[in-house]
């Protein structure tokens, strides 16, 4: 049996879960979230907990029983606390701004780069160096963080671009240690 998809889900005080079908909708604080479930799995809540099973033994249900135990564990999480991802730019003359609601990136190319967040999330510049998104879907949270990242992602020789906070980069040796010049 998997061991993810058995442990039980405790719910935070203000949380609601409701389940008609395979639809799921969790409601808290942050806001409401919500999401079909495979039909292989079900779904029950019980007083402030909830349960997800399977209807059988299968390779692919096993797979299904623990991914869906944790997607709902993320939507209680994200409705009761919320997810942030924070990011640091690298750079000299890098740096990035809000213009409204668009986060305005300067990361060296010869135009600055407009990005507005998808819906549900909040993006932030509290410094030039530092960009913070947040949310209550754990996945658009990521992707949006991902998406930043990708438009000048660290490169390996100075460290130079967008990172995450934490991030350790590989660093390599320049032209000098390549040749053998002494």
């Amino acid at each position: 049996m998997s061991r993810i998809g058995r442990k039980i889900i405790e719910l935070p005080k203000g949380v609601n879960v409701a389940v008609e079908g395979s639809n799921v909708t969790v409601k808290g604080p942050k806001g409401e979230l919500k999401a079909r479930v495979h039909p292989a799995i079900s779904v029950v809540v019980e007083g402030q907990t909830v349960r997800v099973n399977r209807s059988t033994d299968e390779k692919f249900h096993r797979a299904l029983h623990g991914l869906w135990r944790a997607n709902i564990q993320n939507m209680v999480v994200g409705v009761s606390a919320g997810y942030e991802r924070k990011l640091e730019i690298v750079g000299v003359g890098y740096r990035a701004e809000m213009k409204g609601k668009k986060l305005n990136l300067q990361v060296g190319f010869s135009h600055p780069i407009l990005f507005g967040p998808p819906e549900g999330i909040k993006v932030e510049a509290p410094s030039q160096t530092n960009i913070l998104i947040s949310g209550i879907d754990k996945q658009l949270v990521g992707m949006t963080a991902a998406k930043i990242r990708s438009f000048r992602p660290p490169e390996p020789y100075k460290g130079k671009g967008i990172k995450y906070e934490g991030e350790a980069i590989r660093r390599k040796a320049g032209k000098a240690a390549a040749s053998g010049a002494k």
